[in-house]
């Protein structure tokens, strides 16, 4: 016989209660119903997941068929979550994966317009690096993605906003200091501060840009991170103009342009199947 879902939730229940009388309680079964199934699990395993008769103690084998049981049972709990979550909704979700500084400049108002149209879908959104976006969509799991790209980049996926990068510091600290009376900007400029390197500081073509991401000892992904960091003085940051515009008046962006550095926001979908009439509404409205 098979080892199946069932077995594995009942031989959980009966190792976390450490009796089959407790664990029958709260299965709804009796206490012989529990029994011979874990016999079963027993005789499909071929060795004993107990040490004796009265269930209160594991084998090594028994711990972890124990671990093995509660990813199993898990797993299957939060997809049925899902597929409940999906049913009990007339438009269904929309899964978005991001990158972080999508979600503090452009997300805010597209989401506000598309609850107007479509108040009855459930958006589902996580903040991750380019890679991972793409990782999601080519493995379903997101329906749409948002990622960073230069404009030297190969063209990938649709172009949604376009932004100028620069140096983002702490106002009245060294780097600032250094820019004073510079009408200029250079990236080189980073060089008065320690870096705090995130993905989007590859986009920058600089030799000083390099050659102090390999020196860094600080990297963030989260543009609130960041600018956290900023704030307290643990060095200057590449990010986007949109990213600090409405921050308070202590931090600063300079713009170099030696050279100068835009980044775009590109969306992308899966080439290998059609997305739901949700997911198609969201990214029509991400223009």
């Amino acid at each position: 016989m098979a080892i199946k879902l069932e077995m594995l939730r009942t031989f959980r229940t009966v190792a976390e209660h450490g009796s089959l009388n407790g664990a029958a309680t709260q299965l709804g079964r009796t206490p012989s119903a529990v029994s011979m199934m874990l016999a079963q699990l027993e005789d499909d395993i071929g060795a004993p997941l107990f040490e004796t008769d009265r269930k209160n103690r594991l084998t090594p084998l028994g711990q972890l068929v124990l671990e093995e049981s509660g990813r199993a049972t898990d797993a299957f709990v939060q997809s049925v979550d899902a597929i409940r979550r999906h049913a009990v909704s007339t438009a269904g979700t929309v899964r978005i994966a991001t990158v972080p500084s999508a979600t503090i400049t452009i997300l805010p108002s597209i989401i506000t317009a598309f609850r107007q149209i479509r108040p009855d879908v459930r958006l589902d959104i996580s903040d991750v690096d380019s890679a991972t976006v793409r990782h999601r969509i080519l493995t379903d799991a997101a329906d749409i993605g948002i990622l960073s790209a230069s404009m030297d980049d190969p063209q990938d996926g649709n172009l949604v906003f376009e932004d100028d990068l620069g140096i983002v510091c702490r106002a009245g600290g060294a780097l600032h200091a250094a820019s004073l009376g510079n009408d200029a900007p250079s990236w080189s400029l980073l060089e008065h501060e320690p870096l705090i390197a995130n993905p989007l500081c590859r986009l920058v073509d600089s030799a000083s840009v390099s050659r102090l991401l390999a020196e860094c000892s600080l990297e963030a992904r989260n543009t609130t991170a960041l600018l956290s960091f900023v704030r307290t003085g643990l060095g200057a940051t590449v990010l986007p103009r949109s990213a600090v515009h409405n921050q308070s008046g202590d931090l600063v962006f300079l713009m170099p342009n030696d050279p100068i550095t835009k980044r775009q926001l590109r969306k992308i979908r899966p080439d290998n199947r059609h997305l739901g009439p949700a997911a198609e509404a969201f990214w029509s409205a991400l223009t």
